[in-house]
């Protein structure tokens, strides 16, 4: 027999990453009851990989900047899918954003006059982007853990959320389990927030490690009443390293191509001379992605499916001082020295750009009481995300979230629960645990992501989307009959089995969208659709039961859209 603990808080956070901790802090400061919780320890958290920067128009560096500017670039990169409502909120927001931090003593990069330096990230017409070494995500995440412990912010790192309670239409609390003794959690809430990520993990490769972005948050929106928008928008990096087999997909900074590093296949050839001669290794990232692709798909690949990125002709002093955790990364997993040696790379699935469906304004899902923030949110990157957007998105939106939460658990006359609810849930996961089936959770996750790298990857067609429909509905039929083991390690067994039911669900929205858009746009290439659609220019929205429906796009105001000029990119490197 399993422990049982049950909680009562106003509003519960799940995830503990950067939008998750921002918007316990603002709860915490709006003196609110507040519990956070995540699947692995808060300082592992998914934001602490972010290593480019976080825009905001400071002006700093450029006077002329704004936050209208900074507004029309993310419309203009998002391949018009971008919500102009969400984009005005985080562009005027973004100069609090990074406020807050410095009041919880954040340490930015700084010129010697004290200013916040701010650098070029690609397709931004001024220098917007402030930073921390090539580390600046890992020191938000310092930053933040560090403000909600001195704000008492109960945290628990070891809960794993399997179903969101709803009564009536309306969240009353979450169900969940320790992932090392196993202990059952029955969370009473009056509001929930979830940002616990997107669902790169479905893909073989990820820069996303294991366990984490298996679509968690997708599942638990969409179970609650919810529906996801534009799932089959998905960034694919450019440079993930391909070996060793557990760590593929880790990525490669694409400060590499910046400081000068040569894309080459196993011929010899520069060959983005083919797909983008002006601009070269510094081209977008879409489009490098889907070059490397081309070359790998039409047998110019090496013998292990991937291409050559090289540094080695740049001095050692230029990579120590400008690469130095490029050089850390593939000399503690390869024990390779790139000052001397070629990276061996291949496009990785790094960002999800839909996700769950919120108000643009205030980030409500149309389940009251239960909100989505970062990652796990959708509206603001459209179909390629911005340079340094998902950092100040966290930010700008965890806060107003927080607010939001507040207010809607201050204005309840009472709070709705239900018995049959939280029996279901228990039951859930107790006959998971006396399952006695044969069927490999962990080989199932791998069928998952093998169909996926195969038919939704950097390049779809129509008889691909079909044929990735019809083996996930095999393996649908599959995990009915899962085998449940918890051993001397814990319950990470019974984890993989809920990350595999989001899976399952994050693949399935994916393909059924990626079949509805029938063109190419941004991140989406469908080589039987080779053209943009102004007829697909709309939120592609996505439930199990009414399938995808098209969702009209708010015109842009005039006085962005007149900004929305093409941003010079000389010696820039694009992203």
């Amino acid at each position: 027999m399993r422990k049982q603990q049950q909680i009562s808080t106003s509003v519960l956070v799940i995830g503990t990453g950067g939008s998750g901790l921002r918007a316990a802090i603002e709860l915490a400061e709006l003196g609110v009851d507040v519990l956070a919780v995540g699947k692995r320890p808060r300082n592992d958290a998914h934001t602490a990989l972010a290593a480019g920067g976080i825009n905001a128009a400071l002006g700093t560096m450029d006077e002329e900047d704004s936050w209208q500017q900074h507004a029309a670039d993310t419309l203009k990169e998002s391949y018009l899918l971008a919500d102009p409502r969400t984009v005005q909120v985080v562009a005027q927001g973004a100069q609090q954003g990074i406020e807050d931090l410095e009041r919880y003593g954040m340490n930015f990069a700084r010129e010697e006059d004290g200013r916040i330096s701010q650098r070029f990230f690609g397709a931004h017409k001024f220098r917007r982007t402030a930073f921390a070494g090539d580390y600046t995500g890992l020191e938000i995440q310092r930053t933040l853990v560090r403000r909600a412990e001195q704000l008492n912010v109960s945290i628990l790192d070891t809960m794993y959320v399997t179903r969101l309670l709803v009564e009536d239409g309306k969240i009353f609390g979450a169900y969940g389990f320790d992932v090392n003794d196993g202990t059952g959690y029955l969370i009473y809430a009056d509001a929930v927030i979830l940002a616990a990520g997107g669902h790169t993990r479905i893909w073989r490769r990820t820069s996303s490690r294991r366990d984490e972005n298996t679509g968690d948050s997708w599942r638990l929106a969409v179970e609650a009443g919810a529906r996801l928008r534009d799932p089959e928008l998905v960034q694919f990096h450019p440079s993930g390293i391909i070996e060793p087999e557990n760590v593929a997909g880790t990525l490669i900074s694409e400060a590499a191509r910046g400081e000068g590093g040569i894309l080459t296949n196993a011929l010899g050839e520069r060959f983005m001379e083919r797909y983008d001669p002006q601009r070269m290794e510094l081209s977008t990232r879409d489009r490098v992605a889907l070059a490397a692709y081309t070359e790998i798909r039409e047998g110019r690949g090496t013998e292990n499916g991937a291409v050559w990125l090289d540094v080695s002709h740049l001095s050692r002093n230029v990579i120590m001082e400008r690469l130095p955790r490029v050089y850390q990364t593939v000399m503690e997993l390869q024990m390779r020295d790139i000052t001397e040696q070629k990276m061996e790379i291949a496009p990785t699935a790094h960002y999800s750009m839909g996700g769950v469906w919120v108000d643009p304004l205030t980030h409500a899902t149309e389940v009251p009481g239960l909100y989505a923030i970062g990652e796990a949110s959708s509206g603001l990157h459209g179909a390629n995300r911005l340079g340094g957007n998902s950092l100040i998105e966290l930010l700008v939106f965890g806060r107003i979230v927080g607010q939001e939460a507040a207010n809607y658990s201050r204005g309840l006359a009472s709070q709705p629960r239900s018995s049959s609810a939280v029996a279901q849930a228990q039951a859930e996961v107790d006959e998971l645990l006396a399952s006695q089936g044969h069927e490999n959770v962990r080989a199932l996750q791998r069928s998952i992501r093998d169909l996926m790298t195969e038919h939704a990857g950097v390049l779809r067609d129509e008889e691909g989307l079909l044929a990735g429909l019809a083996k996930l509905g095999v393996i649908e039929q599959r995990m009915s009959n899962v085998g449940i083991h918890p051993d001397i390690a814990g319950f990470q067994d019974l984890a993989h089995a809920f990350d595999l039911r989001s899976s399952v669900l994050a693949a399935r929205a994916t393909l059924e969208a990626a079949l509805e858009r029938r063109e190419t746009r941004g991140c989406h290439n469908r080589s039987d659709y080779p053209q943009a659609d102004p007829a697909l220019q709309v939120n592609l929205v996505w439930s199990p039961k009414d399938g995808v429906v098209r969702e009209e796009i708010p015109q842009i105001p005039e006085q962005i859209e007149q900004l929305m000029t093409e941003v010079s990119q000389e010696g820039k490197l694009v992203e």
